[in-house]
């Protein structure tokens, strides 16, 4: 195991109507300025904006409001809200949705104190030193985006995605996490979110680091719990023990609790990245197509952990050919995500020709020549994956 820093200060607030409680959280935290960051309509017409507001209202905090943010957030809506943020000395950004949304009011909160251009961050040219709070009321269980301090933006001129993680001031300060503000979720919305969680937990699974057995099993019984639980919530959207349970694998899978001490990989959420960067998926959809793709390719290059992965995670007995076990599990994987009618092939998601030479040129222009951890990945590797996901 390595040395690691965790460092994980967000308060969560978790169960029914809990979001009556954002007020006085909001004051709790020492703001006097709100703005409220959303997305398109289903917070208004749920009603649950409403409450938002009154809840503010009743604790004698003033607010303001910027909607439209949409799924594969961009900087223009970033700019805009910067712009805002600044006219109306904003203290504290309260997102209010899911990943798309928090990452939108997290890049917000960096740019405000920053005399240069937000994008700056995402280039690596310049680092996060002062952020405005951030606060969450979750919506949308999936990205993770509620317990981590980890952002991502797409710049709409050169259709780069890029993220930045910075724990220490990204981080919320508090979340407010009710399971049911996700029960008129869409049902591809679920499927999508599962993906997601799942995909931010093999990123960290996936590792050569040594001695991390309780890592390694904090991540597969999180995963197995997903894999019980998803179907339920499909089912029947108004379950509420599977969408609790849900919720919390979300913020679980990416606040870090997997991955401390151990090297990680990440090379799947950048293939995927460009894919919906260029295309416009659903970053789940994606997700489910490429992740599958990245452990096919991963079977004649670095076979252990995906044994394990098969044995502990699919319940495939771990008798035979090692490569068998390993592509057992990825078959079992697979047919987890058509059950939830999730893609598996860049044809099923509605990509039946997709550029390869484009999206591998533009993934190392922004990762550089090699990518990833688990095996270092050239233009070559990553062609080839692209092309198993056909």
């Amino acid at each position: 195991m390595n040395n690691f820093v965790f460092y994980s200060p967000t308060e969560f607030v978790f169960g029914k109507d809990t979001e009556g409680q954002v007020g006085e959280l909001s004051q709790k935290y020492g703001a006097r300025k709100v703005m409220i960051v959303y997305g398109g309509g289903s917070a208004q017409r749920s009603g649950l904006l409403d409450r938002v507001k009154a809840s503010l209202d009743k604790a004698g905090l003033s607010w303001c409001e910027l909607g439209g943010v949409q799924p594969n957030p961009t900087d223009g809506k970033v700019y805009q809200g910067i712009e805002l943020a600044k006219k109306e000395n904003i203290d504290l950004l309260l997102a209010v949705g899911g990943g798309s949304v928090i990452d939108t009011a997290k890049a917000i909160a960096a740019g405000v104190p920053y005399s240069g251009d937000f994008w700056d961050f995402f280039e690596g040219k310049a680092k996060v030193e002062a952020a405005l709070k951030v606060a969450v009321v979750l919506t949308i269980p999936a990205a993770g985006s509620e317990g981590s301090g980890n952002a991502v933006i797409t710049k709409e001129a050169t259709l780069q995605k890029l993220g930045i993680k910075v724990p220490g001031l990204l981080r919320p300060v508090f979340s407010i996490m009710n399971p049911e503000l996700t029960y008129t979720l869409p049902p591809f919305q679920t499927a999508c979110g599962a993906a997601d969680m799942m995909a931010h937990i093999m990123e960290r699974y996936f590792s050569n680091t040594p001695d991390v057995e309780l890592t390694d099993r904090i991540s597969e019984g999180v995963l197995k719990a997903i894999i019980e639980e998803a179907p339920k919530a499909m089912k029947n959207p108004q379950d509420y023990g599977a969408r609790a349970n849900l919720m919390w694998a979300g913020m679980v899978a990416h606040n870090d609790t997997c991955g401390v001490g151990r090297e990680e990989d990440w090379s799947s959420h950048a293939l995927e990245h460009e894919v919906s960067a260029v295309y416009g998926v659903a970053h789940g959809a994606g997700l489910s197509v490429i992740f599958p793709a990245w452990l096919t390719w991963m079977t004649t290059h670095n076979l252990p952990k995906l044994v394990q992965f098969a044995v502990r995670v699919w319940d495939v007995p771990a008798e035979g050919n090692p490569e068998a076990v390993a592509l057992e599990g990825i078959r079992r994987l697979r047919r987890f995500f058509s059950s939830l009618e999730l893609p598996i092939t860049f044809r099923e998601l509605g990509i039946p020709e997709p550029d390869i030479d484009l999206l591998v040129n533009s993934l190392h222009r922004n990762k550089g020549e090699l990518l990833g951890n688990y095996v270092k990945l050239t233009r070559q590797d990553t062609a080839e994956i692209y092309r198993l996901a056909l």
